[in-house]
């Protein structure tokens, strides 16, 4: 995707872009259990790079198995620069599954966040590291305690919200959402009018002009509103 279209998404609520794929169909987008961990965060857009844990198996689930090829240190040596990691962690929050240091590292990998169903830990540590989350909470065990990393780079589920790599991530304060790749011009241009547009209507609402036909616009107000952009310019 151009830097050009990421631009014009960040200024997109994800409120918006659930309602511009409601248009196409698409009600399952927004993740249920992720939320910024520190209040105030600015939005965020990038391509998916996915992250699968299972539940834990006693015989694969150890901390010998972080020093194996397949774990979530190499992932995260994986990790393309600007990425949006999202980690399918069934929604578990008795273990966290990251925490300081490998927070630390994908920061210095220039990923842009992590997103995740499940928890943090080392919570200070995270912070610490500069590193934008979105997750259900934090927990002090470690993710071998109740979960098992098996891969990287695969369709998974997050949040009740199917996500493949390279969808596009848009997260706010409201949560995190998906777009299809093939939707992001779509959501980004159509998005950004629909912004335009609920700006208009504050500004309507404000001189006291009733709801009904304003929004959603009829005839009427479709027209006072062209009128009102072309003024703009």
């Amino acid at each position: 995707m151009s830097a050009a279209l990421y631009d014009l998404l960040r200024k997109v609520t994800t409120a918006t872009v659930t309602t511009m794929l409601l248009k196409k169909g698409i009600r399952r987008c927004w993740m249920s259990g992720p939320k910024p961990l520190v209040p105030g965060a600015e939005r965020l857009v990038g391509p998916a790079f996915t992250l699968r844990f299972v539940p834990a198996r006693e015989d694969l689930a150890t901390p010998e198995s972080w020093s194996k090829p397949i774990s979530t240190r190499g992932a995260i040596e994986a990790m393309p620069e600007g990425c949006m990691v999202v980690a399918d962690a069934m929604g578990i929050t008795s273990a966290g599954i990251f925490g300081d240091i490998l927070c630390a590292r994908m920061k210095k990998r220039n990923v842009t966040a992590l997103i995740t169903d499940g928890v943090m830990r080392d919570r200070t540590g995270v912070l610490a590291s500069g590193l934008s989350v979105w997750c259900a909470g934090v927990a002090a065990p470690a993710s071998v305690n109740g979960l098992t990393f098996v891969n990287w780079q695969e369709p998974i589920g997050c949040g009740g919200v199917a996500v493949f790599p390279d969808d596009v991530i848009v997260a706010d304060e409201d949560g995190a959402v998906v777009i299809p790749k093939d939707l992001v011009e779509y959501v980004a241009h159509e998005g950004a009018e629909h912004e335009l547009y609920e700006s208009w209507v504050f500004t309507e609402v404000e001189r006291g002009v009733p709801l009904p036909g304003l929004y959603p616009p009829n005839d009427e107000a479709k027209a006072r509103y062209a009128g009102w952009r072309s003024k703009r310019g």
